[in-house]
């Protein structure tokens, strides 16, 4: 069951793009920037639900200062893909990409950079900052817009009195996990809850429409 994300139209096609580009052959490769509680986690998981057909590899890496030379097991990374994508393609979703150990993180980009008609789709979701991939696109993941922040609002705390709505709707800022924990903070302590946002869950301004994610790497074939 693929999961419901509000506001997220342009950001869901482009899912379904990249996967279709390695379902054809061609590897395509995208970092996912964003504040915490923004949805970069949501993304990730909406395109796992959309890989049919493809196998989807989604776990920890951590090789560890001792993983040996940087370049062999970058190459090791980058034979493994491959091969799991012989068949149907291969979606691979790194999340957090921030925490990763060093080792692990410079492995998986210098096989990113090298991926060519292998058929993998490997997506990175990382805050800023953290997590530097330079010569990678990358996409900026902003806040909802104010009517799709005011109807997730709706689906997830249910009618809120008009001034405790507004004022969640203000303190969130078009963050989708802030909208949740705001409304929930607020309708157990009463409107006249403490007025501060949560910063751990804070989000930012709103993003452009995920058609102009920067370029995505598509490597393959003329014409793919």
């Amino acid at each position: 069951m693929r999961p419901v994300l509000w506001g997220r139209d342009g950001e869901q096609a482009t899912m379904h793009q990249l996967l279709a580009e390695a379902r054809e052959g061609a590897s395509v490769v995208l970092v996912l920037r964003g504040d915490p509680g923004i949805g970069k986690t949501a993304l990730l998981d909406y395109a796992a639900s959309a890989a049919d057909g493809m196998r989807v590899l989604r776990g920890a890496f951590g090789l560890g200062p001792a993983a040996g030379d940087r370049f062999l097991v970058s190459l090791g990374v980058l034979s493994l893909l491959s091969e799991l994508a012989e068949e149907g393609g291969l979606l691979c979703l790194v999340d957090e990409a921030h925490w990763l150990d060093h080792a692990s993180a410079d492995a998986l980009l210098i096989a990113a950079r090298r991926l060519d008609a292998d058929g993998v789709a490997l997506l990175f979701a990382a805050r800023d900052p953290g997590f530097p991939a330079p010569g990678l696109p990358e996409y900026r993941l902003g806040g909802l817009l104010p009517a799709d922040a005011a109807k997730l609002l709706d689906a997830t705390a249910g009618e809120l009195p008009v001034g405790l709505r507004h004022r969640v709707l203000g303190e969130a800022d078009g963050n989708p996990l802030a909208l949740i924990e705001l409304s929930d903070l607020r309708t157990s302590r009463g409107s006249a809850g403490a007025p501060g946002p949560l910063a751990e869950v804070e989000g930012g301004g709103n993003s452009g429409s995920a058609s102009s994610a920067c370029g995505v790497a598509r490597r393959g074939p003329p014409g793919t």
